[in-house]
């Protein structure tokens, strides 16, 4: 068994029992390795020590779980491993920056973190090859625009080490939020395409306070311009790099699927095609019906120098 193999069955086994009391040693047993070499090897694949990552995976459950007012915030931690109402609420508010009560009163978006599926660091594919990873489905091929296209919107600047997945910290999801913005107000954005779709821009710019400049928008009608709050953006003409996704539901598309998509695209795919990328990515949403939900990631690749 690979080394990857040994850590993900012990996320998988984590993930089954999230409520149980787990020890380094008992961990260390299903991977069949030392608890020393275990728990280095834990953190420097799913990025963070396995006390931790329980911890966080126990919170990203729980906050799904308080979304159902009937059950008792009590009942919540307890399910989920937390030893007192105190205890979660500590917890939750280190992770997140609310309580528990502050969050079933006002449903916030929040950056979570994701159970990782440690064969996307090691699989590549060729290009125009689907590949199926834990419920999604993704596959990279290259496109091109002919012409710029135009997207109107709003747009925020955040902090890169808060926005999961680019950086390491939970907390409220600041681009969710802003889509929540978005979509209150886009039946008055006249400017709009109405046989357009859905587009967010992540900028990564040399900014001194560390932040991305993060843009939530749908397609423009030629010649539009900005208004008000508004703020336009342009994709180039040019030969992109697109990685596709589908996944189950709209939910799963805009976390689970996203989140280790990007983390594909950008720390195996790219990487071992000795390419990288300027500093934007697009993310196009093409379906998001019950039927099917897609998208597509949009990155400009340079080579490696």
């Amino acid at each position: 068994m690979l080394a990857w193999e040994s850590i993900q069955k012990v996320v998988d086994y984590i993930e089954d029992n999230l409520a149980a009391n787990h020890s380094p040693k008992e961990l260390a047993k299903i991977a069949a390795l030392s608890p020393f070499y275990f728990q280095r090897l834990f953190t420097r694949l799913v990025k963070r020590p396995v006390n931790e990552y329980i911890k966080l995976r126990r919170l990203a459950r729980a906050s799904i779980a308080l979304e159902d007012k009937n059950k008792r915030i009590l009942d919540v931690a307890l399910e989920y491993g937390f030893s007192s109402h105190e205890h979660f609420t500590k917890a939750f508010r280190r992770a997140y920056g609310i309580t528990p009560e502050d969050y079933r009163t006002n449903l916030v978006r929040l950056n979570q973190v994701i159970k990782p599926d440690l064969l996307l660091s090691y699989t590549l594919v060729d290009e125009d090859v689907p590949l199926i990873a834990d419920g999604i489905v993704l596959e990279i091929s290259r496109k091109v625009i002919d012409a710029p296209e135009l997207f109107i919107g709003l747009s925020e600047q955040v902090f890169i080490n808060q926005q999961t997945p680019y950086g390491e910290k939970t907390g409220i999801d600041v681009p969710g939020q802003l889509w929540d913005r978005f979509h209150n107000q886009k039946e008055k954005i006249r400017q709009l395409d109405p046989c357009g779709y859905e587009c967010a821009v992540s900028c990564f710019n040399d900014n001194d306070d560390d932040t991305f400049t993060y843009f939530a928008s749908a397609s423009a009608l030629p010649g539009a311009e900005a208004v008000d709050e508004y703020v336009t953006w342009e994709l180039p003409a040019a030969n992109y790099i697109v990685c596709a996704i589908e996944a189950e539901s709209f939910k799963d598309l805009t976390t689970l699927a996203l989140g280790k998509s990007l983390d594909y695209l950008f720390n195996t795919w790219l990487p071992k095609h000795n390419l990288t990328s300027q500093p934007f990515s697009v993310e196009k949403y093409l379906a998001t019906g019950s039927d099917l939900c897609k998208m597509e990631i949009w990155v400009l690749p340079e080579p490696v120098n």
